[in-house]
């Protein structure tokens, strides 16, 4: 099994600021479409539909590919939620011994477990001795679907 890379470039977010972006309201059909269904006339805030709490929301771009199974790339932004409270299940970015890293939670009876969603690593099992914090809770991640070539 190989050591993932914990690390994590973090950013505030700046709330005041705006960027409305053409909006297709009518959704956009992964299946068989008629042109012209759809109208471009709405607009989006990305900053208003993502951040609900803009005090405690910041962006990490992450680095490596633990998580990959997931969707989750190496260069990939993932929104952190700081004030929602860690429930079982969730997608977190923790520090644990002073690294950042993002994972799937498992909390057990008697311990926490930091899931991988790449099968090359192994789950981080957290003891005693560890110097950990669920730091957020990610509740989007922004993807670069055309990479660099």
């Amino acid at each position: 099994m190989t050591k993932p890379r914990n690390d994590l470039e973090l950013y505030g977010v700046d709330s005041r600021s705006s960027m409305p972006l053409p909006y297709a309201d009518g959704g956009i059909k992964a299946g068989f479409t008629s042109p012209g269904q759809s109208s471009m006339n709405e607009s989006i805030d990305l900053n208003a539909e993502i951040v609900t709490h803009p005090a405690s929301t910041f962006y990490g771009r992450v680095t490596g590919d633990s998580m990959c199974e997931e969707g989750i790339d190496d260069g990939d932004i993932v929104v952190i939620d700081r004030s929602l409270e860690p429930t079982n299940g969730d997608l977190a970015v923790c520090c644990i011994d002073g690294e950042f890293t993002v994972k799937r939670l498992k909390v057990e009876r008697h311990r926490i477990l930091l899931m991988p969603s790449n099968r090359h690593y192994a789950p981080i099992e957290v003891t005693a001795d560890d110097d950990f914090t669920v730091w957020g809770i990610v509740t989007y991640t922004i993807k670069k679907n055309r990479r660099k070539r």
